[in-house]
């Protein structure tokens, strides 16, 4: 009885999403059969704010054009509208003056929150926790969809390896596997289980694809690589957000191997759209479509547009070409009008999907908005994802947790007492200065004697937008005398030292990735007078801190944690909360290495621990180590774990079997504290060469002191398949390896064989 009544359930819920369904696709047709050509365009196109949507009608220029573009119904899509009064006022120009009264999607780069600011999505993938990120995701579409923002350009799932690419900070690090599950849990707190509920907004996979893999990790560059990456590495993350259900994907700057994302008929069309089904649509990048005329791919505006609309892109943001190209185009015969109807139909269907049509004004509710952006659920959210995205690297001696009384600390850093940096880059709708600050955080914890200084000023110019390159102080030393006198005298020194929020981000690429302007120094000279220092790091990407993992007792990777991150960061140091993260991305060495990656290919000639001395003849540098300095998956905690041997379920697995992997893992310290256990597997034969290591699972668990915890993971057969040489996704039968531990340098393994 108990099986029939969940049959019907299942059935009846079904049944009513298809009908659903159904009934938006007839809507959409019905809506479709009523517009004229230049209508339909104008659901292609998408406009930035231009002017103050409250105030008076701009009377010429751009403006005016662009207004009237509104007033006819000529514009799809508005982006960086925000707050209630803006947002009505706008839409009431498309839907009250229009023909047909078709709705705006109002756009915005909701990266890591709208007024109250998350930890940058790499710090929040250092959680492993995907509660935590889908929480965070949730309550930034919350805030958002209070102040009338109803799409977000994101999550951005690019996977990279290179930390001086600057958007590292918008993603999820080096690894498909947990940025595919990533990418899954933004989307689901974005879009919620029902896109029509309120405080859901519809979401965008970005960038596709590659963008991950310019050369060099400059901003807006080429990529150049095969399909063996291009399909095992990059795409996997975009295939989760898609299976997820996400409403829209944007394409990227970069081109790939030649052809520029934005008119990658390979990528929108026929992977995207065909292969994976994907009923939602696609959005250009910032000016891409127009872009392709410096690329040296599009003759001129018009064949840019031709390329774009012929390749997969729906929308055009901010080029203007779809609005004044694409009719010629269709008088001469360059595109047809399906091309058109089919880009429409999937725009309209997600503004039926949010309830914009059924009514214009869905979000934009100001006793709403009042109430929501800047509430106690919403902070208090921030705090407890931030405290989960800090990762303890080094821990010499217990110097952390701090002690609670009797400690006099020394607290320096240009990073120690600013509120604005905290909140990172693409935090557009934050106010500078709304961060809590590691001193402000500190100096809740009255037991101790708390001294500070800043020990070198923190920038040579305060941004006054987020479009300001900013730079930390390369001029100014006159701190260090007062810092080097201020260790002198305390027990223990905290320095907060790092990377400006601004330093990281689009546009942000640096040729070096170490400590900016005269930190290192600093940090040299404090050490060389109170050796007892923790290191806490702010910054967006992994930095080359070699010496201070040599010289350093105690260092903290607390990125840039948002509205909240003082206090998340005192709490981790007077140990209140027991850091749990983990790396989501390699920190090499240094500069040379990079990209280093640990999953990367063996090569024919990996090098043992059998070399011969003396032998170069191996791949490898001369001058430095291969293993990166602290590796994907690497994060210590305030007690130890330790893991039993692990045991295979078979040795064989079939087609349609599966295998259990378990393990024992014991918290063998004196506190209660979370351990990310880690699987990995190794496909050592292969048609095409595999990495030396892949994650295929991963399990957080919180163990008492002294307690014991059975870790059990269920292989598939589909966990071994990748695209192959013969370029389709499936396991090839064969011995694979697995190994189970606390980070990507493990070493037990037991081996099975996939018959």
């Amino acid at each position: 009885m108990k099986f029939k009544l969940l049959f019907l359930s299942f059935f009846v819920l079904s049944s009513s999403t298809f009908f659903a369904q159904q009934t938006i696709d007839k809507k959409v047709n019905d809506l479709l059969s009523k517009m004229t050509l230049k209508e339909k365009i104008g659901q292609m196109n998408q406009y930035n704010g231009f002017w103050n949507f409250t105030g008076p009608v701009p009377k010429g220029g751009d403006s005016k054009v662009k207004y009237d573009h509104l007033a006819n119904g000529w514009v799809g899509s508005m982006l960086n509208i925000t707050g209630v009064r803006e947002v009505r006022e706008v839409q009431k120009i498309a839907v009250e003056n229009s023909r047909l009264g078709i709705p705006l999607i109002i756009g915005f780069d909701l990266i890591h929150g709208y007024k109250t600011v998350f930890p940058i999505p790499l710090a929040e993938a250092a959680s492993w926790d995907l509660e935590a990120i889908r929480l965070s995701a949730a309550m930034a579409a919350k805030e958002a969809s209070a102040a009338g923002i109803n799409w977000t350009f994101a999550p951005m799932v690019d996977i990279t390896r290179d930390a001086r690419w600057g958007r590292v900070m918008e993603g999820a690090g080096e690894d498909p596997y947990l940025g595919s599950l990533v990418a899954r849990a933004r989307v689901e707190g974005f879009q919620g289980k029902d896109l029509g509920s309120p405080f859901t907004i519809a979401a965008t996979a970005k960038h596709f694809a590659a963008y991950g893999f310019v050369e060099a990790g400059k901003e807006y560059n080429t990529v150049d690589i095969g399909l063996n990456t291009l399909h095992n590495i990059v795409l996997p993350p975009f295939k989760a957000a898609a299976d997820a259900g996400i409403k829209t994907f944007m394409n990227s700057f970069n081109d790939l191997n030649g052809i520029p994302a934005t008119a990658d008929a390979y990528l929108q069309r026929d992977i995207l759209k065909k292969e994976w089904n994907f009923d939602g649509f696609v959005v250009s990048d910032w000016g891409s479509i127009r872009e392709m005329i410096a690329h040296g791919y599009a003759e001129n505006q018009k064949h840019a547009g031709e390329l774009a609309l012929l390749g997969g892109s729906d929308m055009d943001m901010e080029s203007s070409i779809y609005i004044y190209e694409l009719e010629k185009l269709i008088q001469e015969n360059k595109v047809s009008e399906a091309h058109i109807d089919d880009a429409v139909k999937r725009i309209l269907k997600v503004k039926f999907e949010l309830g914009l049509i059924d009514d214009p004004y869905l979000y934009c509710n100001e006793e709403i908005e009042a109430k929501i952006v800047g509430s106690k659920e919403i902070v208090d959210a921030t705090l407890e994802v931030a405290k989960k995205s800090i990762v303890l690297l080094k821990n010499e001696n217990e110097i952390l947790p701090l002690r609670k009384k009797g400690v006099k600390i020394g607290l320096i850093g240009p990073l120690a007492a600013d509120k604005s940096s905290p909140l990172g880059n693409w935090r557009i709708r934050a106010d500078n200065n709304t961060a809590i600050s590691v001193l402000e955080g500190l100096k809740n914890y009255k037991g101790n004697d708390l001294s500070y200084t800043q020990g070198v000023k923190l920038i040579n110019k305060i941004p006054e937008g987020f479009h300001e390159e900013v730079q930390i102080n390369t001029t100014d030393k006159t701190g260090f005398d007062e810092a080097i006198a201020l260790a002198k005298k305390v027990e223990v020194v905290v320095m907060v030292l790092g990377e400006h929020g601004f330093q990281s981000g689009e546009g942000r690429s640096r040729s070096k990735i170490d400590l900016p302007g005269f930190q290192q120094e600093l940090l040299e000279k404090v050490a060389a007078v109170n050796p007892n220092i923790v290191l806490v790091l702010m910054n967006g990407r992994p930095l080359v801190i070699s010496w201070a993992a040599e010289h350093i007792p105690a260092i903290v990777e607390a990125w840039q944690l948002g509205t909240q991150s003082g206090n998340a960061i005192a709490q981790v140091l007077y140990g209140d909360y027991n850091p749990s993260g983990k790396l989501p991305m390699s920190f090499p060495r240094s500069l040379g290495q990079v990209p280093v990656y640990y999953n990367h290919k063996s090569t024919g000639r990996p090098g043992t621990e059998g070399e011969e001395p003396g032998s170069v003849f191996w791949s490898h540098y001369t001058d430095e180590e291969n293993s990166p300095l602290y590796p994907f998956g690497f994060g210590l905690s305030y007690t130890t774990f330790e893991y039993s041997a692990f045991n295979l379920s078979a040795t064989e697995m079939t087609k349609n079997t599966s295998i259990e992997a378990s393990i024992v893992v014991k918290n063998t310290g004196k506190v209660k504290g979370k351990e990310v256990v880690q699987l990995y597997i190794q496909d050592p034969y292969a048609s095409a060469t595999r990495p030396v290591k892949e994650l295929k699972g991963f399990k957080v668990i919180e163990l008492e002191a002294g307690e014991s915890q059975k870790v059990t993971f269920n292989l598939k057969e589909k966990d071994l398949a990748f695209y192959n040489a013969k370029q389709k996704w499936e396991a090839e039968p064969g011995t694979f390896h697995v190994f189970i531990g606390t980070d990507s340098k493990v070493k037990q393994k037991l081996t099975f064989e996939l018959k």
